[in-house]
């Protein structure tokens, strides 16, 4: 996590709320901004999803199945 130089010079400082699905592979799909901070912080929230290694599937049943998460991510 990388804070972002105008979050740095305007010394903003929360969480930006983000939502995501994580498909029957793992996958991340589907990245929505639910709470935003601006000045580059909603960028980078989405920058860190999409770097991460792929998750393991929700089970329902013994079956891999989509599942919608909610990450707050610091800054």
């Amino acid at each position: 996590l990388t804070v972002p130089e105008d979050a740095l010079k305007n010394h903003v400082s929360g969480k930006v709320i983000v939502q995501f699905t994580v498909s029957t592979d793992g996958s991340i799909q589907d990245i929505k901004i639910i709470k935003s901070l601006g000045y580059g912080c909603d960028e980078e929230a989405i920058r860190l999803l999409e770097a991460m290694p792929a998750w393991i599937p929700g089970k329902q049943r013994g079956k891999a199945v989509k599942t919608t998460m909610i990450l707050p991510v610091n800054f």
